[in-house]
């Protein structure tokens, strides 16, 4: 990982994506909406909800403040709120940005064997950057690969590999993605009478899933059992029995599937296609799969858990990140209303450095604005709202990091 000075690159990649060096594009090349929709989804990341949890609490019985908590929290379980479309946001751009990055690399001349050896390297970096993060703060290296970096590092050169077969391929390889791991939990057996659920981090009143869908309960799946055995390969503090919050290192699987539909989402927008075309095609991908995925869930076949990612969540999470490409790219690159964008585009084109400074810098960044100028800083618009002007004002520190890094042309890649 190094930061280079180079003129602003076609499209600007999100964490696994490529950023090249090379001439500046023309207007009708360059997809800002990419780095608008990238830098959205940081900014919202970084902004930890504005704290509207704890005004919720706060004001508890403010039905305002709880819908905001709900929509900036990852749902339990079972259902979907903005707060968990972020990482779909995420894997799904990943996959967006890479037929532009390949096409790049290509007409630079270089050689395949040097496009995997580069594919397997950020793959390698990205899913230890994730471990690494995820340490911050533990006595020892905490192994977990549930982190949004770690998820895609372990699918990317699969995705890379993918890039080169056909588009028919590609959509085969995401289906059967989905039908084996979803065949996985289906074939694993439900805990007998008289389990323990506590004994694997389930609260006695946790809300179970019932009948075929309770093979995609908490911490009592295929994939929670893989992990039983696979953490305790890795040196640890204690031996691993669950995750807290249910997540899995598997997930990288269905992951992959999110991410062959972005290559899919990608290729189209390469394509010399009329913008209004191509935004309603996405668009009504973006309908196609919410139905689809909402259809899996209702009728219990599969149910949609983010937090598992299961095949569901796959494609009902990819019809919300089609809406949301559609809705950016027909605003800013089909009408070309692009000023308003420019503090998204800023955070987006430098993606991984904001990602690292949110998780490293927030808290020392926090007690900074305490020190120097009071400890009733974010009194500033009073107290009921300090917990708001809290975020807001740490947002602004790391805004302003990456515009420095930006007005000198200074991108953190790998």
């Amino acid at each position: 990982m190094n930061t280079t000075q180079a003129p602003l690159p076609e499209v600007a990649p999100l964490p696994g994506a490529d950023m090249q060096t090379g001439s500046p594009p023309t207007a009708a090349t360059r997809l800002v909406s990419l780095d608008a929709y990238r830098g959205f989804v940081m900014l919202l990341m970084a902004s930890d909800g504005f704290n509207f949890s704890r005004m919720s609490q706060l004001n508890p019985d403010s039905s305002f403040w709880r819908l905001l908590a709900y929509e900036t929290e990852h749902v339990e379980w079972r259902g979907c709120s903005l707060w968990d479309l972020i990482q779909p946001s995420f894997t799904f751009l990943v996959g967006v940005a890479l037929p532009f990055s390949l096409a790049k690399r290509k007409a630079a001349g270089q050689s395949f064997g040097r496009m995997l050896g580069h594919a397997v390297w950020r793959s390698l970096a990205l899913t230890l950057l994730g471990v690494f993060l995820r340490s911050n703060h533990r006595h020892q290296t905490y192994f977990t690969f549930e982190d949004v970096l770690s998820q895609i590092g372990l699918g990317y050169t699969f995705l890379f590999l993918l890039a080169w077969t056909k588009p028919k391929t590609q959509f085969i390889a995401a289906v059967a993605i989905l039908a084996g791991y979803w065949a996985a939990f289906a074939l694993y057996p439900l805990p007998g009478p008289g389990f323990d659920y506590k004994a694997v981090g389930v609260p006695y009143d946790w809300p179970h899933l019932t009948g075929f869908a309770a093979h995609w309960d908490k911490n009592t799946n295929f994939a929670a059992a893989a992990d039983q055995w696979f953490l305790n390969l890795f040196s640890r503090e204690h031996p691993f029995v669950f995750n807290d919050g249910g997540y899995l290192t598997l997930s990288f699987v269905p992951s992959l599937a999110t991410m062959l539909f972005g290559l899919l989402a990608g290729q189209f927008m390469r394509t010399p296609t009329e913008p209004a075309r191509k935004v309603a095609v996405l668009a009504g991908v973006g309908v196609g799969c919410l139905l689809i995925g909402m259809l899996f869930d209702l009728t219990g076949i599969c149910p949609s858990v983010k937090r598992i990612w299961t095949p569901s969540w796959v494609i009902f999470s990819s019809g919300w990140v089609c809406l949301l490409l559609a809705a950016f790219y027909a605003v800013i690159d089909w009408q070309g209303w692009k000023r308003w964008a420019f503090p998204l585009v800023v955070v987006g084109m430098n993606s991984i450095a904001m990602y690292v400074m949110d998780h490293l810098w927030d808290n020392w960044i926090k007690n900074t604005w305490r020190i120097h100028f009071g400890p009733n800083v974010y009194n500033l618009f009073g107290v009921g709202f300090a917990p708001i002007t809290e975020m807001v004002l740490m947002l602004l520190v790391l805004w302003l990091f990456t515009y420095w890094m930006y007005r000198r042309k200074l991108f953190l890649k790998i």
